[in-house]
């Protein structure tokens, strides 16, 4: 009489409990009911699942070594409770396979793991392949009709103007879906969080589709937690960023094509110009300033230098020759503020006058 096999442990079911079909019903459908892509979720599933499973984690690797050196094997009855993870990680990855017939779990060559798990990679990796090159298509539709879609009119090579934030912001995000190599954009003051939040997700898009992007700011911007969580995560992602201690005026490029800069004092109209000569006018403009920006100040707002204090900012610009009331404007201080600085800096430098601390401060700023 033979003995009943006996039933192995189920490792087949999905963490979530279903099975785990990269292509289940998130999947974005289009007109003619095909699945052109795979969603976020398919794709997370897709990384996590099979190149993550060929890569057992410290736990897994232990009990694995420790069943190699008990003979290849280790009965279903001998795994102990906190090793439970680990197991299901090797039965998931391949590297044990439950024997019913022996009650045992056995090890598998790794070699043929990653031949097995390499092969499925290679397939799928082609696949993704396959769609990307098929996406351009499917989206043809849309795109024409995005290209149709009306824009403000106005004669090729002129200037147009657009009137109220809402119409500027939808503006501004249709070139930024459009532009393709750089955006060079100068952005004097605050900016509020909420156009940040916006910025950031539209700035961030055009990075990783490869485009640069470089920004000049005022040292005021970065007085505020949302302007530094901004800047600290787009160039994160690989944008340029410089400070100014000058007054400068807002502006926008695109791909060297179009230029947005204010139209009226309050920002609440813009003009959009096309014109080439223009465009090579503000863009000459925009690199003589990015010249003379300072790249340690901005490495400072975020952290990654020595911040240089208000005094100090004070003094650089009394060195170059500003007065008490210009440099309380530029630094958004009261002139009772600057007068206390410059008290402080007469004393540390023992100058008279104010043309004195100048001079005096002229011959020891640091002028990278």
């Amino acid at each position: 009489m033979t003995a009943e096999p006996a039933v192995a442990p189920d490792h087949g079911e999905s963490a979530d409990g279903g099975s785990g079909d990269l292509t289940d019903g998130n999947a974005v459908g289009f007109a003619d009911g095909s699945t052109a892509g795979l969603t976020e979720a398919s794709s997370a599933a897709f990384a996590g699942g099979l190149a993550g499973a060929g890569e057992p984690d410290e736990a897994a690797r232990q009990l694995y070594l420790s069943i190699l050196a008990a003979g290849g094997r280790i009965p279903f009855t001998g795994v102990h409770e906190t090793d439970r993870t680990a197991l299901h990680q090797l039965v998931d990855i391949g590297l044990l396979m439950p024997n019913a017939m022996d009650a045992c779990y056995t090890a598998v060559s790794p070699r043929s793991v990653s031949d097995r798990l390499g092969a499925e990679l290679r397939s799928e990796a082609t696949r993704l392949l396959v769609r990307a090159e098929n996406l351009p298509g499917a989206l043809d539709s849309l795109t024409r009709a995005y290209d149709a879609m009306p824009r403000p009119p106005g004669r090729a090579g002129g200037a147009v103007y657009v009137e109220g934030h809402v119409h500027i912001r939808q503006r501004i995000s249709q070139l930024v879906s459009d532009c393709r190599t750089e955006v060079l954009t100068a952005q004097p003051g605050h900016r509020p969080a909420d156009t940040l939040q916006v910025a950031l997700l539209q700035d961030v898009q055009l990075l990783q589709r490869g485009c640069s992007l470089r920004t000049i700011y005022q040292p005021v911007a970065f007085a505020d937690q949302a302007a530094l969580a901004y800047a600290d995560e787009v160039t994160r992602h690989g944008s340029l960023i410089r400070i100014l201690d000058e007054p400068f005026q807002r502006l926008i490029v695109f791909d060297r094509t179009v230029a947005v800069i204010s139209a009226n004092d309050d920002n609440s109209t813009a003009a959009f110009i096309t014109d080439p000569a223009a465009i090579t006018f503000l863009v000459g403009a925009f690199e003589r300033d990015w010249a003379r920006a300072d790249t340690t100040e901005a490495a400072a707002a975020l952290g990654h230098g020595p911040a240089r204090s208000t005094p100090d900012r004070v003094g650089r610009l009394l060195a170059r020759g500003l007065t008490q009331r210009a440099v309380a404007t530029r630094l958004g201080l009261s002139e009772r503020t600057v007068a206390a600085h410059i008290s402080r800096l007469r004393d540390r430098y023992g100058a008279q006058t104010l043309f004195q601390l100048g001079w005096l401060m002229r011959g020891s700023r640091d002028d990278r």
